[in-house]
């Protein structure tokens, strides 16, 4: 070949070579991913194994933006409500999932065979529904339940119910509580939020025969269950609960447990493993586990929650996005956690499967209890009278964040001895009412 027949193809082929890489290059750069997600211990694990969708998906790339719950909500809220378009993949709960799958603001998620969609818990797949179709994918799942100290149970000589009654908590909160030896008998959610403190009190408030809101949309918070609820409540933790509660949310109380100084604890069932492992409890061994407690119904006794992953409308990367939730939603995610990390540190409340596998089960002495828990929450049939709105702790509706967050903070200068419990559920009537007329729900 001619030198200058060679200089040629060479040139061609560096010509060739170079455009393809940069081709690729902005291959790539189409379908890098930016997900917005919760800064909590599952979430943070999900970003260090994604590698292996990376690596199995060589065209996409992902970005995280890892935020705290209340900045996370605004910044999701706030993009989606705008069509920002800034992220590609939303960790968003049953809260908006149903109210932002009405609006149209979501993909509906299309799975395949080897998803299996039917695998994922009946309560968990419902409430991530509108009219039978998934618009959010559970990532991890939660109810609510009673953790308690046996140890401390058993030198009362009380045996504890697989599903306790509030006065039966409060009769063994009366009998465990020590504050001299630093032992208090309960401890639970005072710091104000919807999602916070009202998380807590909507399910007592729904067992003791409650509910937010009548078939004509009237706020109910001056009602006779609103308040024997809260007047219960506030009693229990003034008499038997730690100094401070008002301020005290999960994480406050988690570390209290794990101390050993709380006798009995009412909360997420995501909060069994960390109790029950002894890394982290010094009372890991003593813990056992319940159902929430009830009082005139069991309707609405315990919440329900998934973090969930969901993906915008009108995104220009559907394809990967799908790909990205699908992988972290799967079996064989969970199957990849259990292997790397172990089997008491997989995401649970989202599929039968977990609760059939014999590894978790083995380190999970939990499971039974969180499983009852979530399968008995209904977010269509949460309270004894009948309710026009979908959900057990929150209702479903835009209105209920700024309503949530107001009735909390009353809710919580009651526990403080701020307010007297009428007066804290006057002023959150009024609230409530001033919101609902102003959406146009009734004149």
């Amino acid at each position: 070949m001619p030198p200058y027949q060679e200089t040629f193809v060479k040139f061609r082929f560096a010509s060739v070579l170079a455009a393809s890489l940069f081709s690729a290059g902005m291959a790539q750069a189409a379908t890098e991913l930016v997900i917005a997600t919760v800064n909590n211990g599952h979430m943070i694990e999900m970003q260090k194994l994604s590698k292996n969708f990376e690596q199995a998906n060589p065209g996409i790339t992902l970005k995280w933006v890892t935020l705290e719950e209340g900045v996370l909500r605004q910044r999701v809220t706030t993009d989606i409500a705008t069509k920002g378009g800034q992220f590609d993949v939303m960790t968003i709960g049953m809260y908006e999932t149903p109210i932002w799958g009405k609006k149209g603001w979501l993909q509906e998620l299309k799975t395949d065979a080897a998803y299996d969609v039917d695998d994922l818990l009946p309560a968990m797949r419902n409430g991530l529904s509108v009219d039978g179709k998934l618009f959010a994918a559970p990532f991890y799942g939660e109810s609510s339940m009673l953790m308690y100290r046996k140890d401390l149970a058993d030198k009362a000589g009380v045996q504890v119910p697989e599903r306790p009654t509030w006065p039966q908590i409060k009769d063994l909160a009366a009998k465990i509580h020590d504050p001299k030896n630093g032992v208090y008998g309960i401890c639970l959610r005072g710091k104000p939020g919807w999602g916070d403190n009202m998380a807590l009190l909507s399910t007592m408030v729904n067992t003791f025969g409650g509910q937010w809101f009548d078939m004509n949309w009237k706020p109910q918070l001056e009602s006779k269950p609103w308040k024997d609820a809260v007047n219960f409540y506030v009693d229990l933790l003034k008499n038997y609960g730690p100094p401070g509660s008002a301020a005290n949310s999960f994480n406050e109380i988690l570390a209290l447990t794990n101390s050993g100084k709380c006798g009995m604890w009412v909360d997420a069932t995501i909060a069994a493993s960390f109790v029950s492992d002894p890394k982290q409890s010094k009372v890991a061994d003593q813990m056992a586990f319940a159902q929430a407690p009830t009082m005139n119904t069991p309707k609405g006794a315990n919440w329900l929650w998934a973090w969930s992953l969901a993906i915008p409308a009108g995104s220009k990367k559907v394809d990967a996005a799908q790909k990205f939730v699908t992988w972290a939603t799967s079996k064989d995610y969970i199957n990849l956690v259990g292997k790397t990390n172990g089997w008491g540190a997989v995401p649970t409340g989202t599929r039968k499967s977990t609760y059939a596998n014999a590894d978790f089960l083995k380190a999970a002495r939990f499971a039974k209890a969180e499983k009852t828990a979530i399968d008995s929450a209904n977010p269509n049939d949460s309270t004894l009278p009948k309710s026009p709105y979908v959900g057990v702790q929150f209702a479903a509706i835009p209105e209920f964040q700024s309503i949530g967050i107001a009735v909390g903070q009353q809710m919580s200068a009651a526990l403080a001895g701020k307010s007297s419990v009428d007066a804290a559920l006057k002023a959150s009537q009024t609230a409530a009412d001033r919101e609902m007329k102003k959406a146009g729900y009734y004149k």
